[in-house]
């Protein structure tokens, strides 16, 4: 399950709403009932804004509650940003648009992320993160690793002899 923004932000609003109509109905003085009215009007751009803002910027791995589930993604892209944090777009499995990250700095997932996109550039592969969502991962596994190449197709091979070449077509009528 993805959320769609639009969505949120209409939830929001049927929300704002319902505050709306239990303060036009309250029994209070109607500075109080317009005041809170108000309140609620403002409510609706700021919460527009809110979440229009939260779509353009990486997300902390930790707060992600909806993929935690997901074992494995493919790192797209990383940005450093020493002792801040590491920005990396992730590809999730399932899902059709990369996802913008951002994971804790730590000095040994930095080396270990750049360790495995060198090894990917030499393999000609890309990078893949284990368990990107768990909050305790285990030490004895790297987080990032180049992914292996995939096997060459196999070739097909002639049944009878395959160091002897079949006759081109029509090669024969004479």
């Amino acid at each position: 399950m993805t959320g769609d923004p639009l969505l949120f932000f209409v939830i929001a609003g049927a929300l704002a709403a319902v505050l709306a109509k239990i303060t036009i109905w309250s029994p209070r003085r109607l500075w109080v009932k317009l005041t809170a009215l108000g309140v609620t009007a403002l409510f609706l751009p700021l919460a527009y804004l809110a979440f229009s803002d939260l779509l353009s910027r990486p997300k902390p791995v930790q707060v992600e509650w909806v993929q935690r589930g997901v074992k494995e993604a493919e790192v797209l892209a990383v940005q450093y940003r020493e002792d801040e944090a590491i920005y990396i777009w992730l590809g999730l499995a399932g899902t059709p648009e990369p996802r913008a990250y951002a994971l804790p700095w730590s000095e040994q997932a930095a080396k270990q992320l750049h360790e495995a996109m060198r090894e990917a550039e030499e393999k000609g592969t890309g990078v893949q993160m284990r368990d990107p969502f768990e909050p305790s991962h285990d030490e004895s596994e790297p987080l990032f690793y180049a992914r292996p190449q995939d096997p060459p197709p196999e070739k097909a091979q002639q049944a009878d002899n395959p160091l002897v070449m079949p006759a081109p077509e029509g090669a024969g009528a004479g």
